[in-house]
């Protein structure tokens, strides 16, 4: 890797961490010189604006977390295992999120509301890219004959994914992971509910 990559590497690295803690308009250029050791300068070459920061931040977020699914997908021995798994990746969203400072998704959606559009449609293609990945696994286990032909696959990967993430808001805004632990029992009786017996 080039030493402007690696440098440009840390800018994301260091700016992902920020904003998804902080928040985007709550971090200055001035903290993610801190945070990095660079100086402005080297910080304007690899950006022009700090929105060019968020839209790459955002990116990394994402494909960590996409590390994160894979990874759970990838234990899973059965389709309904690896929902579940899914689902057990913010298991301790409180303690310990798979990104410091909760989902990135979730931050970035509330958080773009008011801010540039190029964000938001960002964080909404991210939102759906996740909804298709679930739903290609569901489709996986109607087709493996584990779910009963009649389950919607897009509409209950789109059910999985906005109660898990309304999970892990409820959870950051309790201090408790009591909502998250409730969300997986009752994904789990409702998975088993479309299972084939």
């Amino acid at each position: 890797m080039k030493k402007s990559d690696e440098i440009k590497e840390k800018i994301v690295n260091a700016a992902m961490l920020l904003f998804n803690t902080k928040g985007i308009a709550q971090t200055s250029i001035q903290e993610i010189m801190q945070a990095t050791g660079l100086p402005k300068g080297a910080i304007y070459r690899r950006f022009e604006t700090k929105e060019l920061i968020v839209l790459a931040a955002f990116e990394r977020a994402g494909q960590i977390m996409q590390q994160f699914f894979t990874q759970a997908v990838g234990e899973g021995t059965s389709t309904l295992d690896k929902l579940l798994k899914i689902s057990a990746v913010y298991q301790d969203a409180v303690h310990n999120p798979p990104i410091p400072g909760g989902c990135p998704l979730l931050n970035t959606a509330v958080e773009s509301d008011g801010m540039f559009p190029e964000l938001r449609q960002k964080a909404a293609g991210a939102y759906a890219g996740m909804v298709k990945f679930v739903q290609s696994i569901i489709e996986q286990g109607i087709r493996n004959k584990e779910f009963r032909p009649d389950m919607d696959a897009a509409e209950m990967a789109a059910f999985l994914i906005d109660s898990m993430e309304g999970a892990i808001m409820a959870s950051r805004l309790t201090g408790s992971n009591a909502p998250i632990e409730r969300n997986m029992k009752y994904t789990e009786r409702l998975l088993k509910s479309y299972l084939i017996a």
